[in-house]
């Protein structure tokens, strides 16, 4: 490894020892040939600057009716002032973690910027996150600063009261953005020079710790690198999705969530294209932020596109031209629906926190039908048995993929559990036929045994999605005497649709008749709302617990 820019070691000294790492594709890939010594930050917007693109658009948003926006040399001043603030009035020093909390807005995304520009490591936060979520969070990074949307302020607080039962007495330093107090970030900021020199980091310098959300136990966090950051532009962006200076980018997901922070920041800037970011979007005012602002790529989840494309009638969406599926597995019955409303082949993609964005993926005119597409190049994958020997087209078994970035808790044992013989593995069932393309199953623990049959939820799930009295549903085993498992499916209908026995025997016909009929689902709980994370995951693990406690 490089020579370390940081004074506080902590984050190098807790990465996973060399021989638990992944294997890393570097050499030979001119896409990741970067310098021993890059800030990623400086490379994301200084750059732009220095080499005449100043004045072209970083980020746009809405105030009230109004459409504002930033420039390259408007966000490298601002982002070289917060540095100071970092590193002058709230005295840190390179290596030092900061709490990074607030929705997709001008502040945020200049926050996390300055963070890693000043040699600090950024662990940025799901906005709706709790005191007592935050807690685990801040011990395990050893966090002594936070950076913090005042409207977000309570559960921070929450943090520093000792009365409290998250208190964190490791946390030293607050300072509010979106607020105008006179210790605000922007009060602060506005006695700094406009000029800074960026921290000298190393191109494996830790500056980004995102912890998963995690659906048990304990919270992860996944440690990457500067390295890492442009290495998800020029993988994925690059190739599969061709990012490109005229591009303007909007989306759902959080900066907090790797899919958001490279579709929602980093992929638009590193090419010196501009980002859209609205704090809060329901389908229809995604749709009208796309026609105000000329939008030509969106990021969203599946269950967006889904909720969209009745809609889409009631716009233009003339500039629109890509739009980006990632966050959970994608419906065919979704895809279809999208591309019928709106004429866009889905872009469809696999990735992970722990590999920082999307490896699987196609562009659009490769698209094939039911898969996710092939390995984005840079990357390398294989479907695996359970001891770890490939297996041909067509047999289900384990993801492993190894590329330009892999998995490095933060001093983790469940390393070893995701990184075997130098692969990754995400923990996803897959196929893969003769051509390379990849199809999704299943996570590995939403595979259901039923009377030895293997039954992929997801496969359910999409077949249930193609009937036209469906809105959403989650497929789960339900654990039954004679058969292991059956297949129990939680169904929103759509408004007009009755949830009654002649419904129930409806929807079961019609999976006999899509998918192989072993496969419909026996159980059918109808329900108002699906369980979702913050970033539209289904929870299927709080299915599977619900069902539990109703057995219990």
């Amino acid at each position: 490894m490089e020579r370390s820019a940081h004074k506080d070691t902590f984050a190098r000294d807790n990465l996973p020892p060399l021989e638990q790492w992944p294997e890393l594709l570097l050499d030979g890939n001119p896409d990741v040939a970067y310098p021993a010594r890059l800030n990623c930050a400086v490379e994301l917007v200084d750059v732009h600057v220095n080499e005449g693109r100043g004045d072209r658009v970083a980020l746009r948003w809405r105030e009230g009716d109004n459409k504002k926006t930033m420039t390259y040399k408007e966000l490298m001043v601002l982002t070289n002032q917060i540095a100071q603030v970092l590193i002058d009035d709230m005295k840190l020093v390179p290596g030092n973690r900061v709490l990074l909390r607030g929705p997709n807005n001008p502040m945020m995304a200049a926050s996390w910027l300055a963070v890693v520009k000043a040699g600090l490591v950024v662990v940025p936060t799901m906005p709706l996150l709790r005191a007592s979520e935050l807690k685990p969070i801040v011990e395990k990074a050893e966090i002594t600063a936070v950076l913090c949307d005042k409207r977000l302020g309570d559960e921070v607080e929450h943090c520093l009261d000792s009365n409290h039962p998250a208190y964190c007495p490791q946390l030293k330093e607050v300072r509010y953005f979106c607020d105008d107090s006179a210790d605000s970030l922007e009060s602060l900021v506005k006695t700094k020079s406009e000029t800074y020199v960026a921290c000298d980091t190393a191109v494996d310098d830790v500056c980004l710790i995102a912890f998963t959300s995690g659906t048990t136990g304990k919270p992860k966090g996944c440690m990457h690198f500067h390295r890492d950051v442009l290495a998800m532009c020029d993988t994925f962006s690059k190739h599969t999705l061709r990012t490109h200076a005229d591009d303007i980018i909007t989306g759902t997901p959080p900066l907090a969530f790797t899919f958001g922070l490279g579709g929602m920041l980093c992929f638009p800037l590193r090419v010196g294209g501009s980002t859209v970011l609205i704090e809060k979007l329901t389908p229809e005012e995604l749709l009208k932020t796309v026609d105000d602002f000329g939008v030509t790529m969106t990021f969203t989840a599946p269950t967006f596109y889904r909720q969209m494309a009745p809609l889409v009638g009631r716009f233009s969406l003339a500039t629109l031209k890509k739009t980006v599926s990632a966050g959970e597995a994608l419906p065919d019955a979704t895809r279809q629906l999208w591309k019928e409303a709106s004429g866009i082949e889905m872009i469809d993609g696999i990735g992970g926190t722990e590999m920082i964005h999307v490896f699987v993926s196609s562009p659009p005119e490769e698209v094939r039908r039911g898969a996710i597409g092939r390995v984005v190049p840079g990357y390398v994958a294989q479907v695996v048995d359970d001891d770890f020997k490939p297996l041909p087209p067509g047999e289900v078994g384990r993801l492993a993929v190894k590329g330009p970035t892999g998995c490095r808790y933060l001093n983790d044992e469940r390393q070893m559990k995701f990184v075997q013989n130098g692969w990754n593995l995400p923990g996803d069932t897959f196929k893969m036929d003769d051509d390379g393309y990849f199809f999704y199953q299943a996570r590995n623990d939403d595979m259901i045994i039923s009377a030895g049959y293997n039954i992929a939820g997801p496969e359910v799930e999409d077949a249930l999605l193609a009937h036209e009295a469906v809105a959403e549903c989650g497929v789960i085993g339900q654990p039954d005497p004679d058969r292991g498992n059956i297949v129990k499916a939680f169904i929103v209908l759509k408004p007009g649709f009755e949830a009654n026995d002649a419904m129930v025997k409806t929807l079961q016909d019609h999976v006999k008749n899509q998918i192989a009929p072993y496969k419909y689902p026996r159980a059918i709980e109808f329900v108002k709302t699906l369980p979702r994370t913050e970033t539209g995951k289904l929870q299927r693990f709080v299915l599977r617990q619900k069902e539990q406690g109703q057995k219990g």
